[in-house]
C-alpha cells in the first residue's frame, strides 16, 4: 500500500498533511501519537472506509477507490477500535463472517471456511469459546475473537486499531508477537495503532509518528523511536533506558 500527498482533516482541523508513505510486504508498522491526532482516522482511510481529504491511497498500484469491495476484502482486513454486538452470534459464527469474501456464488460456509475459523480461534487461544454467545464474553475474550476473525480473513495487509485493547499482559505480548511473526515469516504487512511504546518497539519493524499539527515522521523503529522524537510527538518528555538488548521508554518526571 502507498499513500501520496495524503491529507486528513476533521472540520477545520488539519490532522495529517502530505503523507508520502509506503507499506512493503513483511513490514510491521506501529502508528504512534496523542489522543485525537488522527490515528483511527488514518486507519479507516487506509481501509477504504473514509475518503481522504486530499491525495490518494493505492493498493497494489491501483487507487483504493477502484477496488471492487469483495476484492478489497481479500486484500486487506480491518480491526476497528470498538464494536457493538447486537445479535447473539457464537464466537465461531462471528469468525466465519470474515470468510464471506471467498464465497463467490456460494451462500453457506464450506469445510475450508470452518477449518480457517477454527485455526484462527486456536491461534488466539479462544477455541474453547467457539460455541459461546459473543455477548457473554469478557472484553479481552471478545477482542481475541475479533482478531481471530481478522486472521481468518487471510489477507496480505492487516490494519489494526489498538489490537492490545482490553487484553491482559500475557495476551498483549502473545497477540502482537503473532502479528509480527505473520509479517516476518509469511510476508504479510501489518499497521497497528497503539499507546504502549515498549510493546510497539518490541514487535514493530517500522513506526509512523503523527505529530498532531499535520506533521509526521516515518521509518525503521531504530531511527524513529528515539526519545527526543517521541517526546515531541507525545507532548511529554520521554527517557530511553537500555536493559540488556532492550530499549525501555519511560515518561520523565522531575524529582523535587
Amino acid at each position: 500500500m502507498r499513500t501520496s500527498n495524503l491529507k486528513l482533516s476533521i472540520g477545520p482541523r488539519l490532522l495529517l498533511a502530505d503523507l508520502d508513505w509506503q507499506i512493503q510486504p513483511g513490514e510491521c508498522w506501529c502508528v504512534i501519537g496523542r489522543n485525537g491526532v488522527g490515528k483511527s482516522t488514518l486507519l479507516r482511510t487506509l481501509a477504504g472506509l473514509r475518503q481522504p481529504d486530499g491525495g490518494r491511497v493505492e493498493l497494489g498500484g491501483k487507487p483504493l477507490s477502484d477496488w471492487p469491495l469483495a476484492a478489497l476484502a481479500r486484500e486487506r482486513a480491518f480491526l476497528p477500535q470498538s464494536r457493538s454486538d447486537a445479535f447473539g452470534y457464537t464466537a465461531l459464527e462471528t469468525v466465519l463472517t470474515a470468510r464471506h469474501p471467498y464465497h463467490a456464488e456460494r451462500y453457506w460456509e464450506g469445510s475450508d471456511d470452518h477449518q480457517a475459523a477454527h485455526q484462527a480461534l486456536q491461534a488466539m487461544e479462544v477455541d474453547q469459546l467457539a460455541e459461546r454467545d459473543v455477548r457473554t464474553l469478557s472484553g479481552g475474550e471478545r477482542q481475541r475473537v475479533a482478531i481471530a476473525a481478522l486472521l481468518a480473513q487471510d489477507t496480505p495487509l492487516l490494519l489494526l486499531d489498538e489490537p492490545a485493547n482490553a487484553l491482559d499482559l500475557a495476551h498483549q505480548v502473545s497477540v502482537t508477537g503473532l502479528l509480527a511473526r505473520l509479517c516476518s515469516e509469511q510476508g504479510k504487512s501489518a499497521v497497528m495503532v497503539g499507546h504502549d511504546l515498549n510493546l510497539a518497539h518490541g514487535v514493530a519493524s517500522h513506526a509512523l509518528l503523527l505529530m498532531g499539527d499535520g506533521g509526521w515522521q516515518a521509518g525503521p523503529v531504530a531511527e524513529v523511536m528515539q526519545a527526543p522524537i517521541l517526546s515531541r510527538c507525545l507532548g511529554h518528555p520521554i527517557e530511553a533506558l537500555q536493559h540488556g538488548k532492550r530499549t525501555i521508554f519511560i515518561p520523565f518526571e522531575e524529582t523535587t
